[in-house]
């Protein structure tokens, strides 16, 4: 078993280190949903004594990322078609908002830098790189959101965006998926360019719409 790539932050304690590193070990995959998470093993993978992790498993419960099964302890938790619908619904509301408030106040470095942000996501397509894509698809989102200055919305769209990485994983590893958030990206900075809000909030729809309804269907074709 592979130890943990694990960043040692001078300024932050031990358990916040130990959380922050099996927090994206869940959010990429790493650890898979079910998985067991046993104090020792991830304590000698990680380098540490038991205690922060066995805080950071307490963290993960809270944020929902880990469940404790009676008889069994700490496992992933499973990405579920309620949990997904739910995260969606609130991320739709607030990027519908930050589209139009973007439409409004986005300068033209801050398109232009849109545009770029699109083009890496392209290119990552014609790589073949998963990680890659993600980075791009999440870059793409939080510049559009940055465009709105409105900080306050930025961290609690910020937030939901790092809960929505697992299922951003599973939906860019469909190639299909991966051509359309490329074309729904270009769209949608047609739209802001020409300041249409109502047709970029429509566009955004349907590019959230297509991806949960291609996450659900992944994942009942993994439930078979």
């Amino acid at each position: 078993m592979n130890e943990f790539h694990v960043d040692m932050n001078e300024y932050l304690p031990l358990r916040d280190v130990v959380f922050k590193t099996l927090r994206q070990a869940i959010l990429t995959g790493e650890l898979q949903p079910g998985e067991r998470l046993m104090e020792i093993t991830l304590a000698n993978r990680l380098g540490v004594s038991r205690t922060p992790v066995r805080e950071a498993i307490h963290k993960l419960e809270q944020e929902g990322l880990v469940i404790m099964m009676p008889r069994r302890g700490a496992q992933v938790a499973q990405i579920t078609e309620k949990d997904l619908i739910e995260v969606l619904e609130v991320r739709l509301g607030l990027e519908e908002m930050a589209v139009r408030f973007a439409c409004e106040r986005m300068t033209d470095g801050q398109f232009t830098e849109l545009c770029q942000a699109a083009d890496e996501f392209s290119a990552a397509i014609d790589r073949d790189d998963l990680t890659a894509l993600a980075q791009a698809d999440e870059n793409f989102h939080s510049l559009i959101c940055r465009a709105t200055g409105n900080d306050c919305l930025c961290g609690i769209t910020n937030n939901l965006r790092e809960q929505m990485y697992r299922y951003r994983i599973e939906h860019l590893k469909n190639h299909d998926a991966r051509k359309n958030l490329d074309g729904e990206h270009k769209a949608i900075c047609a739209a802001l360019e020409k300041r249409n809000a109502e047709e970029a909030q429509a566009i955004l729809y349907s590019h959230i719409e297509n991806q949960q309804q291609s996450i659900i269907q992944m994942l009942k074709e993994k439930s078979k």
